[in-house]
């Protein structure tokens, strides 16, 4: 189990109580939306990195639209794997054992933080 999975379930877990029909959906999009502002917030890295040793890669365009295909990628292999049978896997594997409690303010908050050190990073480049 990674460390997604743990924070999916801990969502899914969190949701199913008040929101009985649309906690998976809910789950998914928090994780696609966390994977997504991690992978935005690497790529401003390595933009002003590469930006700073004078290093031309790519075009911005070209990288926003990598940055785009990157996304719908992220958030179609979160959608093959959060349903169906491996959420059933996955939750009989977490009602064995205690599962891990999460902050759950920081958790809403962690994709913004994500965006706020990523635009950062894309003005200092």
């Amino acid at each position: 189990m990674t460390v997604f999975d743990k924070i999916f379930y801990f969502i899914f877990s969190r949701y199913k109580q008040t929101y009985k029909q649309k906690a998976n959906t809910i789950a998914l999009f928090y994780i696609s939306t966390l994977q997504i502002t991690i992978a935005f917030l690497l790529g401003c890295f390595f933009a002003a990195f590469l930006n700073k040793l004078h290093v031309d890669t790519m075009s911005s365009e070209k990288a926003w639209t990598l940055f785009i295909m990157l996304s719908i990628g992220i958030h179609f292999k979160n959608w093959i794997s959060y349903n169906g049978n491996t959420r059933k896997v996955m939750n009989a594997k977490f009602n064995k054992k205690k599962s891990r409690k999460f902050n759950m303010p920081m958790l809403i908050v962690l994709p913004f933080i994500c965006i706020g050190m990523g635009l950062i990073l894309l003005q200092a480049a």
